[in-house]
């Protein structure tokens, strides 16, 4: 597995300190986020997870705890939508440029709006995805926020 990912080049160069975690990404886990948490041996809420949506059909990342689940009314009122939706698979991977399982909020291919719930930021670390199934970066949240512009909102349903 390479540790150089189109993520962590977009972290470097934004000057963004991170460390990185690799982990036995298991393909047929119920839910990606928590099988990642507990590889980790994390607790959940800061081991967060990253979605691809649409907003008044407009791409949206949203990231969110891996415990917890996105309320599409909350989300497309965070970005002045009237509707939100997830995006299907192949369409996130086309849009990001990454594998579903895999997808990082940083480095995609086109970059897209992005909201991060506010609960994430009262954590001092947390882990996101490293553009590559089975790899994490551990972070502050603030910076995530601050290199990806991110709205800070409650989107948790």
């Amino acid at each position: 597995m390479s540790k150089v990912t189109p993520a962590t080049r977009a972290l470097t160069t934004a000057g963004v300190a991170f460390t990185v975690h690799a982990y036995d990404y298991d393909p047929d886990a119920e839910s990606i986020g928590m099988q990642a948490a507990a590889a980790l041996a994390e607790d959940p809420a800061r081991v967060l997870k990253t979605l691809m949506a649409l907003a008044d059909g407009k791409p949206v990342c949203v990231i969110v705890p891996s415990d917890q689940e996105v309320s599409m009314k909350k989300l497309a009122s965070a970005v002045s939508g009237k509707s939100a939706q997830m995006m299907k698979p192949p369409e996130a991977e086309r849009i990001t440029g990454y594998k579903v399982g895999g997808i990082s909020p940083f480095g995609q291919r086109k970059p897209v709006r992005a909201v991060i719930e506010q609960s994430a930021l009262a954590h001092d670390l947390v882990y996101l995805n490293g553009g590559q199934r089975g790899l994490q970066l551990r972070m502050k949240p603030t910076d995530a926020r601050d290199v990806l512009k991110a709205v800070v909102a409650d989107v948790l349903a």
